[in-house]
C-alpha cells in the first residue's frame, strides 16, 4: 500500500487536535506541497522515482522533490527571481500559468531549457490575488513530462485579499488540490498512451487521499491538472458550497452552489462550511461525471482503448475528509463580500478577432481522427498567428464547431467572459479568467487588454489546454508589439567587453553605448551545450559563474533593441 509522508501541517493536527474519527487503511494521507515565499525561488528539476504500489518504483518527475513541485507564495508587487535548473534527462521549459508578465519570460515552447542548463527568468508579480500554477509546455513532449509529475502551485496574496475573514492558513484550512488520474501499467509505470484519462484519482500525487477539516470554513484552492478530463465536483452529501474566486482573483461575493464544472487548466477557490457537521464524522468530495454530454472529456463510455478508463462516465471519490476540532482562530461565518472589480465589457473593445476550432475529423491519421488544430493551421514555432498592439482592448470569439469539447487558455492576460452562445455565463466563471471550457457547438466570447509588456520577437500562446491537443498541434501564437515604438535602426552588433577574462566568480559587461540593453544572455561550453539562459538580465551584480567547471565558454549577447546577437569567449579558471 502506497503511503506518503504527512505533511508538516496534517502532521501538527494529529498532535493537536483531537481524534474521534478510526483511521481507514484504505486512505492515505494528503501531501500538502512544501511552500517557498520571498522574492528568490530555487526550483530544481530532475527525474525521481515513487514507491506508489508493492514492486517496482514508479519514474517520475519533481520539482525539488519526487512528484509536483513547491508552492510559490508571491506578494502582489514584489519582483520575483527564479532559478530554474533543469537536472532532467530531457529538455523542458516552464510555463508560469496565468501570470502577466514579458514574454521572454513566460516558460512558453520557445524558451525551451536544456538538461543542466539554468534558466533565470524574473518579473515584478501584477497579478491580484489568485491561484496561479506552472508546468512544462515543451512542444511534443507536454502530455510526458506532466503525466511523469511536474508542476506546481503559485499562491498570489495582495492588500484587498488579506483585508478579509478567509481562511489562509497553508495547510490547515487553506488546501491547494491538484486534480489529475494515473493509470499503472503491469510493472508499475505510468500509462500516457495510448489514451488521456487515468483509471486512479491522484490528488497532489496522492493515490486514495484523505485530509482532516475543522469545524470551520475550510478553503480549497482546486487546480484541474489533468492531460484531458473534466471534473464536476461537488459532495457526497450535496451539500451547498461557495464559490469565491476563479482563475484570475476573487469574485465580488460569494457564489453558492452544489456542483461546478472544473476544465484542465482551470482553478476554484472555494468556501466550504464545516462548522455544522460533527467531529469524527466524514464527507467526500466528489467528481460527479457520470451521464455528461458527449464531448465532455471523460464522458466516454469505454474503459479500455484509446480514450478508455476505469473512472469515465462515473462518479468518483476525489477526496475523503474527516471532520475534526476546530483550531484556533477559525473563520466560522461567511464573508458577504469580497472584493470590487471592474471588468471589462463588449464596449471597451476596439478590436474583434475570430478564432476557430477546426480538424480532428474522423478516419485521419491522429488515431481516431487527425489532430485538432486552430484556424486550419498547426502549430510551428516559426508561425505568427495574430499580431496584437501594445494597450489594445480586443474582443475574441472562439467557436468549437466540432467532434470535441476543449479547454481554451490564452497566456499573459486575464480576461472577461461576456457571453456563451449556449445560454448565460455560469457562476463558476464568472470572474476574471485565463482558461474556460469550449463545449461542442459552441462560441464564447470575452474581452482582454494586452497591457504592459510589447515583445515583436518572443510570442505568447493561445491554445488547447488538453495536452494530447496542445502536443499535437492545437496552438497558435501571437505577439504584442508597440506601434510607438518602432523605428528604423541601424542593424548593428552589440558593443561590449566582460571582465575579468579568464573569470573565477562574478562575470561583468560593459557597454560602450550606456543606451544599449541585454535583450537575451545565453552562455554555452565549448561542445555547444547550453549552461545559462537569462532573459532581460540585470547586469548590475555580474554574472555568478562559481557554479561552473573550468574551461573555455561562449557569452552569446541579443541586444534589445536591434535583436542582433554579438558572441565573445572567455575562460572559467
Amino acid at each position: 500500500m502506497f503511503s506518503r509522508r504527512l505533511s508538516l501541517f496534517n502532521a501538527l493536527l494529529v498532535v493537536l487536535l483531537p481524534m474521534t474519527f478510526t483511521a481507514h487503511a484504505q486512505y492515505n494521507a494528503l501531501h500538502i506541497p512544501d511552500t517557498i515565499s520571498g522574492t528568490t525561488f530555487n526550483l530544481n528539476l530532475k527525474d525521481t522515482f515513487v514507491q506508489y504500489k508493492t514492486g517496482n518504483q514508479t519514474i517520475t518527475a519533481g520539482i525539488n522533490g519526487d512528484f509536483w513541485g513547491p508552492t510559490l507564495i508571491f506578494q502582489k508587487g514584489d519582483t520575483v527571481h527564479m532559478n530554474v535548473h533543469n537536472f532532467l534527462n530531457d529538455s523542458t521549459t516552464l510555463h508560469w500559468h496565468g501570470m502577466h508578465l514579458p514574454a521572454v519570460m513566460d516558460g512558453g515552447p520557445h524558451q525551451v531549457i536544456p538538461p543542466g542548463t539554468i534558466w533565470q527568468p524574473y518579473w515584478q508579480v501584477k497579478n491580484n490575488a489568485a491561484t496561479y500554477w506552472y508546468h512544462p509546455h515543451l512542444h511534443t513532449m507536454t502530455e510526458e513530462q506532466m503525466t511523469k509529475g511536474l508542476g506546481g502551485f503559485i499562491i498570489v496574496r495582495d492588500a484587498a485579499e488579506a483585508s478579509l475573514a478567509l481562511p489562509r492558513t497553508y495547510g490547515v484550512d487553506d488546501i491547494p488540490l491538484a486534480l489529475t488520474s494515473r493509470t499503472f501499467d503491469a510493472s508499475n509505470a505510468f500509462k500516457y498512451l495510448p489514451g488521456p484519462y487515468g483509471d486512479e484519482m491522484v490528488v497532489n500525487g496522492t493515490l486514495k487521499p484523505e485530509v482532516n477539516f475543522g469545524k470551520q470554513f475550510v478553503r480549497l484552492r482546486v487546480l484541474n491538472a489533468e492531460m484531458e478530463r473534466g471534473y464536476n465536483i461537488g459532495f457526497s452529501d450535496n451539500r451547498t458550497f461557495y464559490i469565491i474566486g476563479n482563475d484570475g482573483g476573487l469574485l465580488d461575493a460569494p457564489v453558492s452552489v452544489t456542483r461546478a464544472k472544473l476544465l484542465v487548466g482551470e482553478r476554484l477557490e472555494i468556501l466550504v462550511d464545516m462548522t455544522g457537521d460533527a467531529t469524527g464524522n466524514s464527507i467526500d468530495l466528489k467528481a460527479y461525471n457520470a451521464g455528461q454530454p458527449f464531448g465532455f472529456p471523460g464522458s466516454e463510455p469505454g474503459t479500455t482503448g484509446a480514450f478508455g478508463s476505469l473512472l469515465n462516465n462515473t462518479d468518483f471519490n476525489i477526496l475523503h475528509i474527516n471532520v475534526v476540532a476546530a483550531t484556533t482562530g477559525a473563520i466560522t461565518s461567511l464573508p458577504a463580500s469580497l472584493v470590487a472589480n471592474t471588468y471589462l465589457t463588449a464596449a471597451d473593445a476596439t478590436i474583434s478577432r475570430t478564432v476557430n476550432v477546426t480538424d480532428g475529423t474522423p478516419g485521419g491519421p491522429g488515431g481516431p481522427g487527425t489532430p485538432f488544430s486552430l484556424d486550419h493551421t498547426p502549430f510551428a514555432l516559426t508561425t505568427i498567428n495574430k499580431t496584437v498592439s501594445l494597450n489594445a482592448i480586443e474582443k475574441w470569439t472562439v467557436t468549437n464547431n466540432n467532434v470535441f469539447g476543449h479547454s481554451f487558455h490564452i497566456h499573459d492576460v486575464e480576461f472577461k467572459i461576456i457571453s456563451r452562445s449556449s445560454g448565460p455565463v455560469g457562476s463558476h466563471e464568472s470572474g476574471w479568467k485565463d482558461t474556460y471550457y469550449l463545449p461542442v457547438n459552441e462560441s464564447v466570447t470575452f474581452v482582454a487588454k494586452f497591457d504592459d509588456y510589447a515583445d515583436a520577437l518572443h510570442p505568447f500562446m493561445y491554445h488547447c489546454h488538453f495536452a494530447p491537443h496542445e502536443d499535437g498541434g492545437m496552438m497558435g501564437q501571437f505577439v504584442v508589439t508597440d506601434p510607438a515604438g518602432i523605428a528604423q535602426t541601424e542593424q548593428r552588433g552589440a558593443d561590449y567587453t566582460i571582465y575579468p577574462n579568464p573569470v573565477n566568480g562574478k562575470l561583468y559587461i560593459a557597454f560602450n553605448d550606456p543606451a544599449m540593453k541585454a535583450y537575451y544572455i545565453t552562455i554555452t561550453d565549448v561542445v555547444g551545450r547550453t549552461v545559462y539562459m537569462l532573459p532581460r538580465p540585470q547586469l548590475t551584480d555580474g554574472i555568478d559563474m562559481s557554479r561552473f567547471k573550468a574551461g573555455i565558454y561562449f557569452l552569446q549577447l541579443t541586444d534589445e533593441q536591434t535583436k542582433t546577437t554579438t558572441t565573445k569567449k572567455f575562460a572559467k579558471e
